[in-house]
């Protein structure tokens, strides 16, 4: 029994005198847009072993979403980098002792559920041999919309919206957070945004709406009965193929 234990030890020293650092820099990429970084909470990284699932390097992407000139607005050559020691990044540090197949899995945003993607990707670490710069880029497609009125679940009595109707508002940033407004860098303009309304499970038509200020859409729905409401918002750009939803229901009663 002694001697089993010793030659346990004896094997795991071995593995972790011939293991070798191997870094490699994970990076989450908004699709037409910029780096996921702090600013909106992150997005978590998980480097397994493919053969057996093992957890080698795991946590959140921090820092800037990097430059906008350099990445929004300026032709890229080959081998051109993106990033810079400030745009956000997941640094991953691992020990391996030969050339091991692994799974990059990506969550984006972490922090807004109602929008995130899992993205992932795979490849070869060789022992030593450090993927750094630009890294792994993972591509993280879609919008971040959260409807903020109405809200969820809330009850309004008929005869407060019978003239004026219900106002519907939301928020959408890139999935960076990266602004979007009229004129802008991420142009209103160029996206579709509508709310698809349904009263008691029937479909009861949509709403274009505008974006009057920074990040802001909103439109008026006509309420001339109570039941139950659900509104869904979607975004749509066309151009890069963008999309996004974000669904509430609430109650108009007597």
């Amino acid at each position: 029994m002694k001697k089993s234990i010793l030659f346990l030890a004896l094997f795991s020293i071995c593995i972790n005198v011939f293991a070798t650092e191997t870094k490699l820099m994970v990076r989450a990429k908004a699709k037409d847009a910029k780096f996921v970084g702090s600013s909106i909470g992150g997005a978590y990284v998980i480097v397994r072993n493919s053969l057996n699932g093992q957890i080698l390097a795991e946590g959140k992407t921090t820092g800037s979403t990097g430059n906008t000139g350099l990445i929004m607005k300026s032709a890229h050559e080959r081998f051109t980098l993106l990033s810079d020691e400030k745009t956000a990044g997941f640094l991953a540090v691992i020990d391996i002792d030969e050339p091991t197949y692994v799974n990059v899995e990506v969550v984006s945003p972490v922090n807004k559920k109602n929008a995130q993607v899992k993205a992932s990707t795979q490849l070869w670490l060789i022992p030593g041999k450090d993927i750094l710069g630009d890294g792994v880029v993972v591509e993280i497609p879609g919008f971040v919309i959260d409807i903020l009125t109405p809200n969820t679940h809330q009850y309004i009595a008929l005869e407060s919206v019978v003239k004026t109707g219900v106002k519907i508002e939301a928020n959408i940033v890139m999935m960076c957070g990266c602004p979007i407004e009229k004129e802008g860098i991420w142009d209103s303009n160029q996206m579709e945004v509508k709310a698809l309304i349904q009263k008691d499970g029937k479909n009861m038509g949509e709403i274009t709406l505008t974006n009057p200020k920074q990040n802001t859409f909103d439109g008026q729905l006509e309420i001339k009965e109570t039941g139950y409401y659900q509104i869904t918002v979607y975004a749509y750009n066309a151009t890069t193929g963008n999309t996004g939803v974000d669904k509430i229901n609430f109650v108009v009663r007597d």
